[in-house]
């Protein structure tokens, strides 16, 4: 969703658009809000929502929308009766998502300051924060929140333009032929850069020379064109306008050659016009070199001199594009977004702060806006109608500006301070307990001060868990099922290590159908921390069934003695229709009814008014083993044939599933009505030819604690198995079996990654330590490691399988998470 301080009557919204028909309940009504998602509404008074299409239809939230006040809408011909919102406004149109970007196309068409458009592989989000500290000084810059690139993206991005600023930056992504098109045609910009061309999206093209073309259609009819001709792979950049290029030896600015000095800082000279330049930049990676070098272009393409140039490009600041989530004092989760602060960007990090559950307070530090002066009013105007729109309960400001600005929104208990000094000297005082937390500062203010002081004190191993991966991998699975198969997630086992609370939250907020855990004291955890939607008990005993009946949590049953205690205390209670879940074994042999019990269950369940059968399934064996796949349809057969009986006596809805993570991809006459997907949920591929691209979403690391350097012939670690036949270097790292990293990787059976490299182990794995052999890695103390790099591949090092390695990660390890955006 996106708002600007700008608005259209919803007649000239439907002039914008190829409008089918229209039908207005308020013509005069105002639209200055851009919605398409219904869990993420804000301004619904004057929003204007598009019903779009892709994994879930958007038409089907219709109702759900206009309860919570939306009365504009954009609709697809034959797909909406709008006689049953008779106080909405109906735009139909033939398609939505082209709907919104003209509507976008058309907003841009009113502003005739620069448009500059960044395309590329890599680097897009980086350079466009970086132009935006290098020309703010002289500009006032609207530009794509976060990595706002796609389809829908851009258009919001777009929306953001108004009369405010002079100088637009927007991103442009694509993963597939004729997406660039439409990009271009809304965005139309003034300047087109082309960052680094990488693998990214390769397989979205037949060719990478075919991505590249699409790239660079963005160039078309531009006045300036930025790009490396190291990265058009000889193609032709379609811009009649001036071409400033960079890195190759007939380019603009030619780059020679680069050096690093003190303090991680590095130096890159180059030749501009027959001139030696150079630049310092506070960076050293190749990839900071190049969109250094980039954005180097750029400043000449605009103008800038030498001079001015050189003392920015050393004052660049890193770019942050993630929120983090992590385990605060006195049972607080701290969000920390620290690193930027502006209207758009807080909208997406409150967005985020909606979606946590876990605690009954929401507090928001916020800092004054970087660039807005005391004068502006529109801007502070337009952030207390955000924040009043916002779930937040508790608002604490830090700065001059925002303290002028009295009050706060209504509910909302507000504190203010001059500075991020006195907030951290008053913090005892504002005693926080059992609230999340979210951080939201300019750069200026260094919030990550207040981080430290918020955060909760362990040691230096984590845990870091991807939640965008983790969405990634869902829709990876969901993009497989039709769309009436609804889908279970299993977050069982501390979901498999990555998290309890987290995990289910973010499967909540992504409308996953059921949740399944193995025993009713983990459901009970989730129900105490906001997660309100079905909940399966994968081992429930008898003496767990007034927590689940409590909670509300819906046991299998499988066997008739579970389901005869179960009964007995639902009639003790006077409870009927409890919904239960029927397991049955067809191969796998290790809980479920027998083939054999059919007709006696159906009997037993027809006598029961006090239980309600939700679902029967069963578990297959071996669905990614294509050597069983015999052994495979004769679970699905056997399966089918008992529930066609067993729902047919019923005679009321029952859903069936047996598909897990790889039937879900080997399986499709397996997905049945809903589907189980387990670890293929944490990045983890069932077999070999898996054709998702799944994400790895958990990072075990840690840090080098320690480095000896000892003689040939000495030992390393208990009882001296750990021996060297060189002078070495050991590095010594603090993770141990403790933690769950498994004694059976010692003595170079396991390895970590040190500065990007492997360092095999050495001795023994001790209880808290882990020795690795260093000697040809240039580290030092402090450095970070990488406890698993392929989880896969070293699972099979030790003859077991990730499942274990990923939970049997200690609960003393600190989760922390973060998503990018």
């Amino acid at each position: 969703m996106a708002k600007h301080t700008h608005s259209y009557t919803i007649r000239e919204v439907s002039e914008a658009m190829q409008t089918v028909d229209a039908v207005y309940a308020d013509a005069a009504a105002t639209v200055a809000t851009l919605l398409y998602d219904s869990r993420r509404l804000i301004y619904t008074a004057q929003g204007l929502f598009f019903a779009l299409l892709g994994r879930r239809d958007g038409h089907r939230y219709l109702d759900d929308v206009y309860a919570l006040g939306v009365r504009n809408y954009v609709v697809m011909a034959g797909r909406t009766d709008t006689s049953r919102f008779p106080d909405a406004n109906f735009i139909v149109v033939e398609d939505t998502l082209r709907a919104l970007q003209e509507l976008a196309s058309y907003h841009r068409s009113r502003f005739d300051y620069p448009v500059i458009g960044i395309t590329g592989s890599n680097g897009k989000t980086i350079v466009k924060e970086w132009l935006m500290q290098l020309l703010s000084p002289e500009h006032r810059i609207v530009r794509s929140p976060k990595s706002y690139n796609s389809q829908i993206g851009v258009a919001l991005s777009l929306w953001q333009m108004d009369a405010s600023y002079d100088l637009a930056i927007i991103e442009a992504g694509v993963s597939e032929p004729g997406e660039m098109e439409p990009l271009r045609t809304m965005i139309r910009p003034d300047m087109a850069i082309l960052t680094t061309v990488g693998p990214a999206h390769d397989d979205g093209f037949r060719s990478r020379e075919a991505k590249i073309k699409e790239k660079l259609q963005l160039f078309s009819g531009t006045a300036k064109a930025v790009y490396s001709p190291n990265d058009t792979a000889g193609i032709p950049v379609p811009s009649e306008g001036v071409h400033i290029t960079w890195g190759s030896s007939d380019a603009t600015l030619t780059v020679v050659g680069h050096a690093a000095t003190a303090g991680n800082r590095c130096t890159i000279h180059a030749k501009h016009k027959g001139v030696d330049v150079a630049i310092d930049i506070p960076f050293t990676d190749a990839a900071a070199r190049a969109n250094a070098v980039c954005c180097w272009a750029v400043l000449l393409a605009m103008g800038y001199g030498q001079e001015v140039i050189r003392a920015r490009m050393a004052m660049l600041q890193p770019v942050e594009m993630r929120l983090q989530m992590k385990k605060g004092i006195n049972n607080c989760t701290i969000i920390d977004d620290s690193y930027s602060n502006d209207l758009a960007s807080l909208h997406i990090a409150l967005d985020f702060l909606k979606q946590q559950h876990r605690h009954p307070i929401r507090t928001l530090i916020l800092s004054d806006l970087p660039g807005v002066a005391e004068g502006e009013v529109q801007v502070y105007d337009d952030l207390f109608k955000l924040l009043s729109d916002s779930s937040i309960n508790r608002l604490i400001t830090v700065g001059p500006v925002l303290g002028e600005f009295k009050g706060a929104p209504n509910g909302i208990i507000r504190e203010s301070f001059a500075d991020t000094d006195a907030l951290l000297a008053s913090l005892p005082k504002l005693d926080f307990h059992d609230e999340t937390i979210l951080l939201k500062g300019a750069r200026r203010h260094a919030f990550e001060r207040v981080s430290a002081a918020l955060m909760a004190k362990v040691h230096d191993t984590v845990l870091a868990i991807n939640l965008s991966a983790v969405e990634h991998n869902l829709n990876q699975y969901r993009s497989l099922l039709p769309k009436q198969v609804k889908l279970m997630a299993m977050v069982k086992a501390f979901s498999y290590g990555s998290g309890d609370f987290e995990i289910a939250s973010l499967l909540q907020f992504n409308r996953v159908d059921y949740l399944a855990v193995a025993y009713a004291d983990e459901g009970t955890e989730l129900r105490k921390a906001g997660i309100w939607m079905p909940i399966m008990v994968m081992n429930p005993q008898p003496a767990s069934f007034e927590a689940l009946l409590e909670h509300r949590l819906e046991p299998e049953i499988y066997s008739f003695a579970i389901l005869e205690e179960l009964i007995n205390t639902l009639v003790s209670k006077n409870i009927s229709g409890y919904p239960i879940h029927i397991k049955v074994d067809t191969g796998m042999h290790r809980l479920g009814f027998a083939m054999a019990d059919l007709m006696q269950l159906v009997q037993r369940l027809g006598d029961a008014p006090e239980v309600k059968v939700k679902s029967v399934f069963s578990h297959l064996a071996a669905a990614g083993d294509a050597q069983h796949d015999a052994f495979t349809v004769g679970q699905l057969t056997a399966f089918l044939g008992f529930t066609d009986r067993l729902v047919g006596a019923l005679q009321y809805p029952v859903l069936r599933h047996i598909a897990n993570s790889a039937a879900i991809q080997r399986w499709p006459q397996a997905h049945l009505d809903m589907v189980r997907l387990g670890i293929g949920l944490y990045g983890i591929g069932a077999g070999s030819g898996n054709a998702l691209q799944l994400q790895q979403t958990g990072t075990l690391k840690t840090v080098v604690t320690q480095l000896h350097s000892i003689p040939g012939g000495d030992s390393v670690g208990y009882g001296r198995h750990g021996r060297v036949t060189k002078d070495s270097r050991i590095a010594t790292v603090n993770i141990g079996y403790a933690d769950g990293y498994d004694r059976r990787f010692g003595n170079g059976v396991g390895y970590m990654l040190v500065n990007g490299q492997r360092a095999p182990t050495i001795g023994d794995i001790c209880m808290d330590m882990t020795m690795l052999d260093v000697s040809s890695i240039d580290a030092k103390t402090g450095d970070e490691v990488i406890v698993f790099d392929d989880i896969e591949e070293q699972a099979a090092a030790i003859g077991t399988i990730p499942y274990e390695l990923l939970t049997g990660i200690s609960q003393r390890v600190k989760r922390v998470y973060y998503y990018e955006m």
